[in-house]
């Protein structure tokens, strides 16, 4: 997986995350405005049917005097921008179609965080109707080659996500269940000092014996120093709910390191099935470790790697049933699948699912034979662990995509919807899609008139530099995503709520 380069954030803001403005494709015309729906509106009179463009004007007009004054916009057939595939004039920005979010918050970091997780938190589960809406969340720094020492960790609140105004209110049964006044997004964050950039950071909670007390939440972090640091930020997190509370520079210490590496890494994942603790690491030698925590609160390396990828190990996942099996995705163009009783620490099954790097995976919960793939290539797919048998048969995946036009840089099952998959690329897009939607032999592949658009893709949405993608497990239909900055987005009902979702 290839790191972007960092700049430094400036005087980016922490409190009161920016608003998407809208859309300026010409400032010496001010007659064109927002993009319309490419279904253009049609207007009714006693006398004629005519079709109208964004001003009333007809389009033939409108396209003619734009073209004269700056030039036509390059766009689809239909007249529809796509992310990737048509390019900007200069002047010209994008801004979202605000009309298809519920919610949407844009909020920075003073440096740009490559990985990062959502920490649950006992405020409830099903509170997608709760505005403004809250949500904890921990990341990693990258702070460009000159400020190492300004990396962090970063325990973070974001508060006040206000859901997106109406122009009406005649929607009588989308009212939310708390104040849905249009609030400023708040980002507080207690900062644990690193030295050395987050690679991946992944969460994992212990369950607390008594019901009154919060669970512990450990923070794995794999950075390019090749050491894996084990810090418990359950003092941070009850920080932001009690004023005045100070963390001590004991706190901030890491209660384990993990030293085992030799090299960098990016494969890192906590085994959902051991509540103790069960962490499994992956680094560029393509060497596969596991750490264990004891029943005294220590922590134990085994040694003995698993080998048998020829490059690094990209991604790796406990399976969500098995608590002694895992897979792994290497830049060998590879996923293996392990067991870790085993005593040759060789993989079980190798399948070679890509020609290029595969950079992520997903291993989906709820349908535990299902796992989804991304590669450097764009493409990304979903194969039946159940057709992998080893042997000389290559199994074929049983959906395949190659929309994105730059690498996959993160894909992850939706946790309560067994079709529902959001993908991360570096062609600056998050998108949903729904597998559940079948292409008939006869049905065209371009979708509303769109060539090579997917039926399965439902939303798509906007991210500098995306690279890593989440969906909120007690706010459904949330999306959180990482690149340039934070945005935290959940589309309008039609869209993740499709066939009763």
């Amino acid at each position: 997986m290839s790191k972007r380069t960092a700049e430094q954030g400036g005087d980016a803001p922490l409190k009161g995350g920016d608003r998407p403005e809208p859309m300026d494709v010409d400032m010496d015309d001010k007659g064109m405005g927002d993009f319309e729906d490419e279904f253009e509106d049609e207007f009714e009179s006693e006398d004629e049917i005519f079709e109208a463009g964004v001003d009333g004007r007809p389009d033939a007009e409108r396209e003619a005097e734009e073209r004269a004054a700056a030039g036509a916009m390059d766009v689809d057939s239909n007249g529809t921008f796509i992310v990737g595939r048509n390019k900007l004039e200069q002047g010209q920005h994008l801004a979202p179609d605000l009309g298809t979010y519920e919610m949407l918050h844009n909020l920075s970091t003073p440096w740009p965080c490559l990985s990062f997780d959502i920490i649950r938190d006992r405020l409830g589960d099903k509170r997608e109707k709760v505005y403004p809406a809250t949500m904890y969340t921990v990341a990693g720094t990258q702070a460009d080659g000159g400020h190492a020492k300004d990396n962090q960790l970063m325990v973070m609140k974001f508060s006040g996500l206000s859901r997106q105004q109406k122009d009406d209110d005649s929607d009588s049964d989308d009212e939310s269940d708390g104040d849905d006044e249009d609030t400023d997004p708040i980002l507080e964050h207690k900062s644990i000092p690193l030295t050395s950039t987050t690679n991946r950071i992944r969460a994992h909670q212990i369950p607390s014996s008594d019901p009154s007390k919060p669970a512990t939440t450990l923070t794995a972090t794999m950075t390019e120093s090749a050491q894996v640091f084990i810090h418990d930020v359950t003092p941070h997190l009850a920080s932001f709910d009690n004023p005045g509370t100070l963390i001590t520079p004991q706190q901030n210490k890491p209660v384990s390191t993990i030293r085992a590496h030799k090299s960098e890494g990016y494969a890192l994942d906590w085994s959902p099935l051991v509540p103790g603790g069960k962490l499994l690491t992956g680094d560029n030698d393509g060497l596969i470790y596991v750490t264990t925590r004891t029943d005294g609160g220590g922590w134990v390396t085994d040694t003995r790697a698993f080998q048998g990828h020829t490059n690094s190990v990209e991604d790796i996942q406990w399976s969500p049933q098995e608590a002694s099996v895992f897979a792994s995705a290497s830049s060998d163009g590879t996923v293996r699948v392990w067991d870790v009783r085993s005593k040759s620490r060789k993989p079980a099954i190798t399948v070679q699912v890509s020609s290029t790097d595969v950079n992520v995976i997903s291993w989906s919960r709820l349908t535990t034979h299902l796992l989804a793939t991304g590669a450097d290539d764009g493409v990304w797919g979903v194969w039946d662990l159940r057709q992998w048998k080893g042997g000389a048969d290559k199994p074929s995946p049983i959906a395949s995509f190659a929309y994105h036009k730059d690498q996959i840089t993160s894909v992850e099952w939706h946790p309560t919807d067994d079709s529902m998959v959001a993908v991360a690329a570096g062609d600056h897009k998050v998108t949903l899609w729904d597998l559940s939607v079948e292409l008939d032999d006869e049905e065209s592949k371009d979708t509303a008139g769109v060539k090579d658009m997917p039926p399965q893709l439902l939303f798509e949405h906007y991210s500098e530099h995306a690279k890593e993608v989440h969906w909120h497990p007690q706010i459904p239909g949330t999306i959180v995503a990482t690149g340039q900055e934070f945005s935290i987005f959940r589309p309008i009902p039609v869209v993740y709520g499709i066939h009763g979702k």
